[in-house]
């Protein structure tokens, strides 16, 4: 068959849907300012799907830092990959305060969260290493994972009895090859919003030797007494061996990094094939990262907003009886009782007649006959937005309970 030929025939799960779904349900278009209320369609929409936690995407000193850093160097600036010829002293200033802000002795600037994370695990094991990580990893460990051509193991999702077993299991496999052992979890996890066990994983370091790498993307800026994240808010940073965050979730930007022992992070410059052989983070986005950081240290409040948001959201939900399932994050999953079929319908409703904006989540994300609606709360919103957006949901649980979603079709306007 002809590989073209092929793809036509299977478009994929989400492609299937693609003749309806693009534009509205699937790659939407937010215009205006990135504040709580945009426009979507022309009309103006309360948006709670945008990963702005602190606010920072419109903060004026944040502006300022990114139109001065633009102005300043273009984009660029420095011309090559960093190994090469694309090093700066202001790369170098970012890392050495990003590694003080999560405690650990080294960091390494990456180009983009997603591609970081699959390429520290490709660098980190070889085919003698046991990888052996949370079963609700995001799709970015999951990817990793798979390049991996020795031996992985997932565990139950924060089953420390189960994360046990698998240990004996990859202790049993390095006995014969001679390798090691790499744990790899979140520090919260995206779509249920709770955390990563982490005081359960590290203390399976009593009786088991290997090494735990976690991915704290949603964690980092928001968790712990100072923003440094899950393993802060946990009282267990020392424990966690490398360190990762993405830039585009409380920093409003682009770009990651990790973090961790001196000697490792040494070993990541030389040896990460995506840093290598890719362009250098450009100036304007280290700038704008160093003032991100500069904010995220000298103003709690910011993070204090946001937590005033999260709480009047997610106890208000409650009250009126919604399920968040097991959230002990920003992250808000409210989990309906319904079919793929009115996940569509429900969206609609929310965006044309109540002017909320969030995502909507089916399965195989989340099990058949569940709709996960997903609010992230940012420091921007206001209790009202909260009071507005409870209101227009207990609205559409009225209707999903009377079955109305199931005898509607999607829209006419919505199916070319």
């Amino acid at each position: 068959m002809d590989l073209f030929e092929k793809i036509a025939a299977n478009r994929g799960p989400l492609g299937v849907h693609s003749h309806y779904a693009h534009g509205y349900f699937a790659f939407p278009k937010l215009e205006g300012e990135i504040k709580p209320r945009m426009i979507f369609r022309g009309k103006e929409v309360l948006t709670w799907s945008l990963n702005n936690y602190l606010g920072l995407a419109n903060h004026p000193e944040v502006r300022k830092a990114d139109a001065d850093g633009a102005a300043e160097y273009g984009m660029a600036l420095p011309m090559g990959a960093r190994m090469m010829s694309g090093n700066s002293n202001l790369h170098e200033q970012l890392e050495s305060e990003l590694a003080e802000f999560v405690m650990k002795p080294d960091c390494m600037l990456l180009n983009f969260g997603y591609q970081g994370v699959v390429s520290i695990i490709d660098a980190m094991v070889n085919r003698h290493d046991v990888i052996v990580y949370d079963a609700e990893s995001h799709a970015c460990i999951i990817d990793g994972v798979r390049l991996h051509a020795g031996k992985r193991f997932v565990y139950v999702h924060n089953d420390m009895a189960s994360l046990e077993k698998q240990l004996q299991r990859a202790e049993r496999i390095i006995a014969e090859t001679g390798g090691a052992i790499l744990v790899i979890t979140e520090g919260v996890f995206g779509m249920s919003g709770n955390q990563g066990d982490l005081r359960g994983v590290i203390a399976l370091k009593e009786k088991y030797q290997f090494r735990l790498f976690v991915d704290d993307a949603h964690g980092f800026g928001t968790q712990g007494a100072t923003g440094a994240g899950t393993g802060e808010e946990q009282g267990v940073q020392d424990g966690i061996d490398l360190y990762f965050s993405t830039f585009a979730k409380s920093m409003a930007s682009i770009g990651a990094f990790v973090a961790g022992p001196e000697n490792v992070i040494e070993y990541l410059r030389y040896n990460m094939r995506s840093q290598i052989f890719a362009k250098s983070l450009p100036m304007p986005l280290v700038v704008g990262a160093l003032k991100r950081l500069e904010l995220l240290r000298t103003q709690p409040e910011l993070k204090e907003n946001l937590w005033t948001i999260v709480r009047a959201l997610q106890s208000g939900l409650r009250e009126k009886g919604f399920n968040l399932g097991t959230t002990t994050s920003c992250v808000t999953p409210v989990l309906l009782t319904g079919q793929i079929s009115d996940a569509a319908q429900i969206t609609f409703d929310l965006r044309e007649n109540h002017g909320i904006f969030c995502s909507i989540v089916v399965y195989p994300v989340v099990p058949k006959g569940v709709i996960m609606l997903r609010l992230i709360p940012t420091a921007s919103h206001s209790l009202d937005d909260v009071a507005v957006t409870i209101k227009a949901f207990e609205a559409v649980q009225e209707k999903l309970s009377k079955g109305l979603y199931s005898k509607a079709e999607v829209p006419a306007g919505l199916q070319d």
